[in-house]
Parts: structure tokens; C-alpha cells; sequence
């Protein structure tokens, strides 16, 4: 077995949590995604997976109004309770547990 060494480095906690909640649903541990990370580097020598800037980028006026569209979109649709919500959730749910 070859030398083994100690990683080490910080980052958000709730970005931990998650992920290693997917890694959990995923049978692994965060170690494990990490190393299988590390051996995909070495394997394509490079991250293994696209690391590029997007072609188009929004302005500031740009954001400010599509968020102003998104709101005038949302104006005329009615509101709905949580109990309405957990209905729809519990909804789509049966439907897909029905497809499977």
C-alpha cells in the first residue's frame, strides 16, 4: 500500500452537508467522492469535468429585469396556502411512485 497523507481544507457547511447527503443516497462516503475525484484528475490530467465562463454574461439591468418580469408573471396567479403546496407536492409524488 503506498503512503497515505492527510487532505485537508474548509467550506461551507451547508455545501458539506448536501453533498455528503448525496454521496450517502450515492452508498459512499465523502472520502471515497473524493478520492474517486482525485483519481478522475489524474486520469483526464485535468478537472474532470468542463471548467468554463459562460459565453453570454447579464448585466446588472438585465437581472434587475427579469426579476421585474418574473414578478409581473407571478402578479395574476393565486396564492396558495402551505396546506395547497404539501397537496401538489404530495400529488406529484403518487404520480411518479405510480409510473415506476
Amino acid at each position: 500500500m503506498s503512503e497515505q497523507v492527510l487532505n485537508q481544507f474548509r467550506s461551507d457547511k451547508t455545501l458539506r452537508d448536501d453533498c455528503v447527503a448525496i454521496y450517502e443516497a450515492m452508498g459512499m462516503d465523502l472520502n471515497t467522492a473524493f478520492r474517486m475525484f482525485m483519481e478522475r484528475t489524474r486520469m483526464v490530467r485535468g478537472l474532470p469535468f468542463p471548467a468554463v465562463l459562460p459565453a453570454d454574461r447579464m448585466t446588472a439591468a438585465e437581472a434587475r429585469e427579469s426579476v421585474e418580469a418574473l414578478r409581473r408573471e407571478a402578479a395574476g396567479l393565486p396564492e396558495l396556502t402551505l396546506d395547497d403546496i404539501n397537496a401538489e407536492i404530495r400529488a406529484s409524488r403518487a404520480e411518479r411512485k405510480n409510473r415506476m
